[in-house]
């Protein structure tokens, strides 16, 4: 269960849930292959960052 950020206020960032997901994992498998780094620093796991990226607009999820 995701407590942080909260799933509810997550769902607002995109247009549909699909949606979310679809940006996450995109963002969570960059976050694995391009930027270890900043995984490795952070000390979350790729979702984990992924949905706080979202969550705070460093990342947007846009419609294709």
């Amino acid at each position: 269960m995701m407590i942080d950020p909260p799933i509810d206020k997550l769902i607002k960032k995109a247009e549909c849930r699909y949606a979310l997901v679809c940006a996450v994992s995109k963002r969570a498998k960059q976050l694995v292959t391009q930027d270890h780094e900043l995984l490795n620093k952070s000390g979350m796991k790729p979702i984990t960052l992924a949905c706080k990226e979202i969550y705070e607009g460093e990342y947007v999820v846009v419609k294709d």
